[in-house]
């Protein structure tokens, strides 16, 4: 992960130079800070909901309110950071049955086209890479708020959703009941003023 997070710092950098058109945000995840989040929701056996998250991720995002159109957002994920808050569970998750993390530690998104759909929200396109299939996928995604925080920099969050299905990344879970899952993600992002 250190390698990402480097590369991640690395890109916000280039970013941010005189030829970058919007503010570069980095996501501030666990390490930095704990103010984004991603959890993911699957009915189990078509009886109720069970929830988790993952606590290891990095990722930025380029935003600038007057050309939301410009936008873009890349976000990488440790698989193996998954967390339903039950250690055999998390255990199984990991396994071969769905997340696979000893073969696929990590997971990514990187937006191809990010579309204004007015008052905040825009509706992001881009390359999934979970499971080892890459598969693309769009999501709307609305703008919670901006401004400056009381450390010095300046900040934005965004909220999106987006459904997914199991067999989609060749993980195959008939067995289990279940063939959908669903992505929450709450990012916030920050930048230099």
């Amino acid at each position: 992960m250190n390698t990402l997070i480097k590369s991640t710092l690395l890109a916000a950098a280039i970013a941010t130079s005189s030829f970058a058109t919007a503010a570069t945000y980095v996501i501030d995840d666990a390490k930095a800070g704990a103010h984004s989040q991603i959890d993911v929701k699957v009915k189990h056996i078509g009886i109720s909901w069970v929830k988790g998250r993952f606590n290891s991720f990095a990722g930025t995002f380029e935003y600038d309110k007057a050309k939301p159109n410009d936008s873009s957002v890349e976000v990488s994920i440790d698989t193996s950071s998954f967390d339903s808050n039950h250690a055999k569970r998390n255990k199984h998750i990991m396994s071969p049955d769905f997340l696979d993390a000893d073969k696929y530690p990590t997971a990514t998104f990187k937006s191809s086209k990010i579309e204004d759909m007015g008052n905040g929200k825009v509706k992001v396109s881009g390359d999934l890479n979970l499971h080892g299939v890459s598969k693309a996928i769009s999501f709307d995604a609305v703008l919670i708020g901006e401004g400056d925080s009381p450390w010095g920099d300046y900040r934005a969050g965004f909220e999106a959703t987006v459904d997914l299905s199991f067999a989609d990344f060749k993980i195959d879970t008939a067995k289990y009941g279940v063939s959908d899952f669903t992505i929450n993600m709450f990012f916030e992002g920050k930048t230099a003023k």
